[in-house]
């Protein structure tokens, strides 16, 4: 099976599909998504505006091929996951480039596809916002437009990270760096002249401002709203996605107070529910993510069949079954539940029937309901402790930091009791906590740190062993060749490094 990276160079309209690829793109970018059907859709349900969004997120060949690496958001999670040291690839296949960290040039699949996932889910919460020039008038029209914004907020968070380094080498914030165009709405009050000039490369400030003041307007139209499923953003999911940016934006006390806001009314699964294969969006921990049916699922082009060793797809059939890294499962303490459930030691495991499960090192943590239904989380209640914890330890609140942790761990390692705990402790706790939930690029971007699999005794691809370190180039996209081809705002003197 021959796996495709390129786009094909001045054919933007022409598809060409090999057995499990596509060479060529015919997508929408930035330069043209305007809001035009919402602004005249106004005999439409929104409530369809709002579904769209959550198919969008789930939907497979966002790019008009037939890449199986292509399943909208949670393909771009995998993708940068793949991209750490924490993940190992027993054996080159889909997701194989970004692991090898030949995925970011402009011409190539991945950077188009990451840029058309998040500039499609801004569009789609514009056409929102843009039914409701005047606000909304009931619970429900503000809960619309409050998870319309929490959406284009989301979108821009991760472009800014994706496209730019948002810090600097010195660990400060990398404010003047040029980062990507803003879609901005004449009824949010921008002039014709603001709109225009925001198609270029904003700088990670003015991305920074544009998130912060999403997320803010939010939560003040999410107060009274009552989502009807997981599925839908509630104001604690608003919240969570807030503390992210806190984060990310090293506004600790304020992410400190979102994370811990954002927790409210959820309980950490117990022992239980960490063998329970992280595919059920009842789980009590579970804040926001897709509730998968027959209708939805996409089989083989899923997140499941890349990560979970026990379903049947391209993981479990041992095609690109994925490891924990040999070193971190190492750092794991032997009675941590964790370590028990959802991995694999050296010697391998024959408990479950899929090859890629007995592997060495393989995670066990991801299972299967049998009909490719397993549902997709978003956002987790011990993510919120891991960022509360961490932004304690930041402020040098090192006592209380270890007192919030333990609201997790106590439910992940009996043997767990540290009186104090640093940065540093929070950060391994993450890494454990959410291996293949696509936080682990992220977390090393903003964290100025590189990654490095060759060292004795890894279990690492043989050829991937490598070392990249902080602020290389290949962490940081290029703009895709389309953007470039349509946006008169951005020349290739305007391009990535």
């Amino acid at each position: 099976m021959k796996i495709r990276k390129y786009i094909g160079i001045g054919l933007v309209a022409t598809a060409f599909l090999s057995s499990c690829s596509s060479d060529f793109l015919d997508t929408e970018y930035t330069s043209n998504l305007d809001q035009e059907a919402a602004i005249n859709a106004g005999n439409n349900d929104p409530t369809a505006f709002l579904n769209g969004m959550w198919s969008w997120m789930v939907k497979f060949n966002t790019d008009g091929g037939e890449s199986h690496d292509d399943f909208s958001f949670m393909s771009v999670l995998h993708s940068t996951d793949m991209m750490s040291e924490d993940i190992a690839m027993a054996a080159f296949h889909w997701f194989g480039y970004d692991y090898g960290f030949d995925n970011r040039m402009y011409n190539y699949r991945r950077t188009h596809v990451d840029w058309n996932t998040f500039y499609s889910l801004i569009a789609k919460a514009n056409e929102i916002i843009a039914l409701y020039p005047e606000g909304g008038n009931t619970d429900k029209e503000k809960g619309l437009i409050g998870q319309a914004y929490a959406v284009r907020g989301m979108a821009y968070y991760y472009l800014v990270q994706l496209y730019q380094n948002c810090v600097k080498a010195d660990g400060t914030i990398n404010s003047d760096a040029p980062a990507v165009p803003m879609k901005l709405l004449a009824v949010e009050g921008a002039t014709e002249e603001q709109i225009d000039a925001a198609m270029g490369r904003n700088t990670v400030k003015d991305l920074f401002n544009q998130i912060e003041s999403d997320y803010s307007k939010a939560i003040e139209n999410l107060q009274n709203y009552a989502p009807e499923s997981k599925n839908e953003i509630s104001l604690q999911v608003a919240l969570g996605l807030q503390a992210r940016y806190y984060l990310l934006s090293q506004q600790w006390s304020k992410a400190e107070a979102s994370a811990r806001s954002a927790q409210v009314g959820y309980t950490i699964m117990d022992e239980k529910g960490l063998q329970d294969g992280f595919m059920d969006i009842s789980n009590s921990e579970w804040m926001w993510g897709f509730d998968h049916n027959t209708e939805t699922q996409t089989t083989y082009a899923s997140f499941f069949s890349m990560i979970s060793s026990i379903a049947p797809g391209y993981a479990g059939l041992g095609y690109n079954t994925n490891l924990i890294d040999a070193r971190l499962y190492g750092m794991m303490n032997d009675t941590d539940f964790r370590k028990q459930y959802w991995f694999n030691g050296p010697d391998g495991n024959n408990k479950y029937d899929s090859y890629g499960a007995t592997l060495p090192y393989a995670n066990t943590k991801f299972g299967s309901d049998g009909n490719w239904t397993m549902d997709y989380v978003y956002m987790r209640a011990a993510e919120m402790v891991l960022i509360e914890a961490e932004a304690l330890a930041r402020q040098g609140k090192n006592t209380e930091a270890a007192t919030a942790l333990k609201k997790l761990m106590a439910k992940r390692d009996p043997s767990w009791n540290m009186p104090s705990v640093s940065a540093e402790d929070v950060v391994l706790q993450r890494r454990i906590e959410l291996w293949g939930e696509g936080f682990a690029y992220f977390d090393l971007k903003r964290l100025n740190k590189g990654i490095n699999r060759k060292y004795d005794g890894n279990n690492h691809l043989a050829g991937y062993d490598i070392i990249v370190p902080a602020q290389d180039p290949k962490w940081t996209y290029q703009i895709p060749l389309k953007e470039l081809q349509e946006n008169t705002h951005i020349t290739d003197a305007d391009q990535n490094p």
